[in-house]
């Protein structure tokens, strides 16, 4: 135990900057902080995002429904820079009060519709195509189960382990203890219900695949967090066999590529707007063509 143990006042202060690596971009109140419009394109669905975890089970969706052929699920993506605080601009506050990615507007339907909270989108989208959601009771139940089951156990995950182990600006022995027992209880969850089978709701693949392999797929696959020893992800080995699965799908592929602005530029693309930007606008080209 520290000897420097935190007594909390009688009455918290906020201080802005207090937080570690996201501080800039978290404070307690809502709304927007200044005037911003958002972009909009010709699809019917315009998606504002970026390509963390909750970003990215969107775009694996839009992606799988335009793959079997669903012309109606085409979309124009647009990055929402959050440490640059465009999450808190007028516009976006406007489709998304809560200030969160993803956030998409339906303008297909009159008047539009607005959407937040990517798994209100997974199933919005999912019921609007008829597809990656069983029509029966019983295969339906067991998709939102899980597809639920993840909306309440990654924020320990997320903002659990992943701050207090890679984010943190100092390490602490008491919360990085508290959540990988969780995050390790969960991966156990999941292990389990692998082992008899072959995606998360059963033998057909779902919304709910898609929800939950963008936290614990890539955390077991070391694409966040960078824990995969620490965490002992090999022991989990259903877990991993169902992650390198959903990894190697090209919708999964293209997918992770969407709104994304960090690591290998050939893996990014910013914006969105056709299915030939994955071929002609990524990061690199578009580096190569201002070069020129």
């Amino acid at each position: 135990m520290s000897d420097d143990t935190y007594t909390p006042p009688k009455v918290w202060k906020w201080e802005p900057g207090n937080g570690g690596r996201f501080a800039n971009i978290n404070r307690p109140i809502a709304g927007p902080t200044h005037d911003q419009a958002l972009p909009v394109g010709k699809h019917p669905l315009q998606l504002y995002s970026l390509a963390t975890p909750n970003g990215v089970k969107v775009t694996i969706l839009l992606e799988e429904l335009l793959e079997k052929g669903f012309e109606g699920a085409e979309y124009d993506a647009y990055t929402i820079r959050i440490t640059e605080g465009e999450q808190f601009g007028s516009g976006f506050v406007a489709v998304n009060p809560n200030s969160k990615i993803p956030a998409m507007v339906d303008q297909s339907q009159n008047p539009a519709i607005r959407l937040f909270e990517s798994g209100s989108i997974l199933l919005y989208l999912a019921e609007k195509f008829d597809a990656f959601l069983p029509k029966d009771i019983v295969g339906r139940t067991e998709t939102l189960n899980w597809l639920f089951w993840q909306m309440g156990s990654a924020p320990m995950l997320g903002g659990g382990f992943g701050h207090f182990y890679a984010y943190a600006p100092e390490k602490y022995q008491y919360p990085i203890d508290r959540y990988t027992m969780e995050v390790k209880r969960q991966l156990d969850v999941l292990d389990r219900r692998l082992a008899d089978h072959r995606y998360i709701a059963g033998d057909e693949y779902t919304i709910a695949d898609m929800a939950i392999w963008p936290w614990y797929g890539q955390l077991v696959t070391g694409n966040i967090y960078d824990a995969q020893e620490f965490l002992e992800v090999h022991t989990y080995t259903n877990v991993v066999r169902w992650s390198k699965e959903m990894e190697a799908r090209p919708a999964v592929k293209r997918g992770r590529m969407v709104n994304r602005v960090w690591g290998d530029p050939a893996g990014q693309l910013p914006e969105r707007h056709d299915a030939s930007d994955f071929e002609l606008r990524t990061q690199d080209k578009l580096d190569a063509e201002a070069g020129d």
